[in-house]
């Protein structure tokens, strides 16, 4: 029997971990593969407070990671991995959570921090050639493509960020964006517009990706006149690489039916993290919000925290 019992691994649920566990609340953390989420997969956390080591060292997202279940566990949150949450029973004082290999757990409130997961361009070939020059990971992949060609596509904050790292690996890189411009922030466009090895095409959506085993080919189209382009690998590399950064999914499926979402997935919470569902609790990617990142997660997730504390406090 727990206080709390948190869904999800990430920043917004290891801050949630932290918050409680100081609280002397007895706390558990499921997490479905390994911790992190997304952040993971990000090569430097530069906008994260205290982040920056020096002028020059950024903490990676693994270390970051790595440091909050440091400290959650320090204070006595209860971290399982490889609990995959299939059902859920959420009225009453009493709340049920079940998992894919039959362990079920009970607490009187629960967190929702499952996240998001990138979202797929859909086009024929993605699929197919996912892990073969498809790519949602430039930390994961970009070393594979030394000294060839990567095309990004999007032209919010992660692509942006992702394309100039990925210039530490490719000899040219393009970003491919359905908008007029680049979306993300004043720092990141900057950083990007000062390498001369990203290069840009604009109002441009990818209509298929091509080849034999490994990405050879892609066929894009201008959104506003129609035309369709396709860009070979050059000869001498036989392949080239696509980083897909076009926004995320929340990560929500066991929830349909059972906690209110919205229209795209979202589960709806007041400024408190409170959902509809009494003694339920939600926090970070897996909202509706202007801003996802490991900041907003973490502020998400203290706020779930202390709502949750003062949820088992009342009925206690």
């Amino acid at each position: 029997m727990y206080d709390v019992v948190i869904i999800g691994g990430g920043p917004a649920g290891l801050t949630a971990a932290l918050y409680n566990a100081r609280a002397r609340l007895k706390v558990v953390l499921l997490e479905q593969t390994k911790l992190g989420g997304q952040i993971v997969s990000t090569h430097e956390i530069a906008n994260f407070p205290g982040s920056v080591k020096g002028k020059e060292e950024e903490t990676t997202g693994p270390e970051l990671i790595a440091r909050m279940s440091e400290q959650a566990q320090k204070f006595g949150a209860e971290i399982q991995l490889r609990k995959q949450v299939v059902g859920l029973e959420v009225s009453g004082d009493i709340k049920k959570i079940t998992c894919q290999d039959g362990t079920t757990y009970e607490s009187h409130t629960i967190i929702c921090a499952n996240g998001a997961h990138p979202r797929e361009i859909g086009c024929p070939g993605e699929k197919e050639l996912r892990g073969k020059g498809v790519s949602y990971c430039a930390t994961c992949d970009g070393a594979f493509f030394e000294e060839m060609e990567v095309y990004v596509i999007g032209g919010g904050n992660s692509a942006v960020e992702e394309a100039v790292f990925l210039t530490n690996f490719a000899r040219k890189v393009t970003l491919i964006q359905n908008l007029a411009d680049l979306t993300a922030d004043a720092i990141a466009v900057e950083q990007a517009k000062a390498n001369d090895k990203i290069h840009y095409i604009f109002n441009s959506v990818v209509e298929s990706i091509e080849g034999d085993g490994m990405v050879e080919a892609m066929t894009i189209k201008n959104t506003e006149t129609g035309e369709l382009t396709r860009m070979e690998a050059d000869d001498d590399d036989g392949l080239f690489g696509i980083f897909i950064f076009i926004g995320t999914i929340p990560n929500t499926d066991v929830y349909d039916g059972v906690i209110p979402l919205d229209d795209y997935g979202y589960m709806l919470t007041n400024d408190n993290m409170e959902t509809e569902v009494p003694g339920v609790f939600a926090a970070g990617d897996i909202r509706p919000k202007i801003l996802r990142q490991v900041v907003t997660a973490a502020g998400d997730g203290a706020t779930a925290a202390f709502s949750a504390q003062k949820y088992v406090e009342r009925i206690k």
